[in-house]
């Protein structure tokens, strides 16, 4: 599905941005372009590859699903051929997070597509879709449910103007359901009775934290949404958008036809009968539970949220940024400190790594401010600490791969190098694993100290130094630690050498 003609040469400029959403249900590409603080929709393609069906009975992208899905990155990488890389943001939702053999099949899909691909958590989809959708809605102070039924997950937002106050994801998605429940493409009463009730009873957990008493207004963005709107009103089930008796009367209507090949529709389209069952069924029981009187459709979602987070990025206003500082501020750590490490971290990279990207400077920093969040539960071995948290704390704006990258960071940034070899070969985590470890070797007393002039040049497998005799003769403690941490990276491998 195409939005204009527009070709895609012609539409690549500093001003556009991309993102493709890799969906359960559909894989899409939107294009935007900015217009000051706004972004105007340019170009939507959509492919329905119901990617969510297929996973094998052992969780594995099947032969024919990953055959479909490189075919379509590679259209949509030749619409983004022209893009700069900083402009173009590919994200993936609840069937990669769930493949069992996805770590095979992404650097393939990566490669196709010519972009990095971002696995996101639910908590993060869900966030970024209540930032697209808040875009869509009237400016309110008003207390607001958002909901989105994907192929393989659904969302719960509970937020007030553009900020989520509440966030929630289950692995309750339109595809998965209508598989699971009516792949016989039988509409009985007993199938959607067990499917009710198991939608329900993934529901009722979280509906005191949803309940009616957090919102005054409702909302449901996704296909699953906005193809239930249009049919509840266009065969008279419901005058005003989603309601319970609509969705009641829905229900009747699809037993009554026995099969999906029997069911006839006004406004229901080719591409969503195999799914509206299982899309149905997850309405429903979400409205029963949260006590739901009317939904109204809403666009924007995860494809628009996306979007803007990329504006802010692009103007300073990352997101990321500000999960840090909350984390800072949460685990108490010493800003000062914390700074002046990753002050001298990024100075010493920056040696070892002249044309660095400014991402991975990015993540030593930030590595570097929130090594230390594990102390708050011991400070024997808090960098494994530091570790765990790092890479499973919900933290807004990042991807998993970028909280691995941290979590990684602060377990190497300390102890025996043993435990960071499978990650020296690669060039940058090398050079940032060591620019760390220096960085809290000399300022291990946790003050501020003056510092002497550091030299340091990577040449293959040798590390060429300079250090001042006389600052190391005054500091006998940090040239004993100096030592051993050049012991410790030539028995993995690499020389350190003086510089001439």
């Amino acid at each position: 599905m195409r939005s204009s003609s527009t070709s895609p040469s012609a539409i690549a400029s500093s001003t556009t941005l991309a993102v493709v959403d890799l969906g359960s249900n559909s894989f899409r590409l939107e294009i935007g372009e900015v217009h000051g603080q706004q972004i105007r929709v340019l170009e939507t393609l959509r492919e329905m590859l119901r990617f969510a069906g297929g996973l094998d009975e052992k969780g594995r992208i099947t032969a024919s699903a990953r055959r479909r899905a490189l075919m379509c990155l590679a259209r949509f990488g030749e619409w983004l051929h022209d893009f700069d890389p900083a402009n173009v943001r590919a994200v993936a939702t609840n069937t990669f997070r769930i493949a069992t053999n996805v770590d095979d099949f992404l650097p393939e899909a990566e490669m196709t597509l010519g972009f990095p691909i971002e696995i996101i958590s639910g908590h993060e989809e869900a966030r970024l879709i209540y930032l697209g959708t808040s875009y869509c809605l009237p400016r309110s102070t008003t207390p607001r449910l958002i909901m989105d039924i994907g192929g393989g997950s659904t969302e719960f937002i509970v937020g007030q103007g553009r900020r989520p106050q509440r966030l929630e994801s289950l692995k309750l998605g339109c595809v998965n359901m209508s598989e699971r429940f009516f792949g016989d493409n039988k509409l009985t009463a007993a199938n959607f009775k067990k499917a009710e009730t198991y939608a329900r009873a993934e529901i009722e957990p979280i509906a005191r934290a949803f309940d009616r008493k957090y919102w005054r207004e409702a909302f449901a963005s996704s296909g699953s949404a906005l193809a239930l709107t249009e049919i509840l009103e266009g065969n008279g089930f419901s005058s005003d958008g989603i309601t319970p008796d609509g969705l009641t009367a829905l229900r009747k209507k699809m037993i009554a036809s026995k099969t999906l090949a029997n069911l006839k529709l006004t406004a229901l389209k080719p591409e969503r009968v195999p799914v509206l069952a299982g899309g149905l069924v997850i309405m429903r029981a979400a409205m029963t539970e949260l006590r739901i009187p009317r939904i109204a459709p809403v666009g924007g979602a995860l494809r628009l949220g996306v979007l803007y987070e990329l504006l802010g990025r692009h103007h300073d206003h990352d997101s990321r940024d500000a999960t840090v500082e909350l984390l800072l501020d949460d685990y108490q750590l010493d800003r000062p400190h914390v700074r002046r490490i990753a002050a001298l971290a990024q100075e010493l990279f920056l040696q070892l790594h002249p044309k660095a990207d400014s991402v991975d400077v990015q993540m030593l920093q930030w590595a570097a401010l929130l090594h230390g969040v594990g102390a708050s539960i011991s400070h024997f071995g808090y960098h494994k600490h530091s570790a765990y948290i790092l890479q499973h704390r919900d933290m807004p704006g990042f991807s998993s791969a970028e909280q691995n990258r941290l979590a990684v960071l602060a377990l190497t940034c300390r102890g025996s190098l043993g435990k960071a070899m499978p990650y020296l070969q690669e060039s940058v985590m090398r050079w940032q694993i060591l620019s760390l470890r220096l960085a809290l070797l000399f300022y291990r007393a946790r003050r501020p100290i003056e510092l002497p002039t550091i030299r340091l040049r990577a040449r293959g497998k040798t590390l060429y130094y300079r250090l001042s005799n006389r600052w190391l003769a005054a500091h006998p403690l940090t040239e004993y630690l100096i030592d051993k941490e050049r012991s410790e990276w030539e028995a993995a491998g690499w020389q350190w050498k003086g510089m001439p």
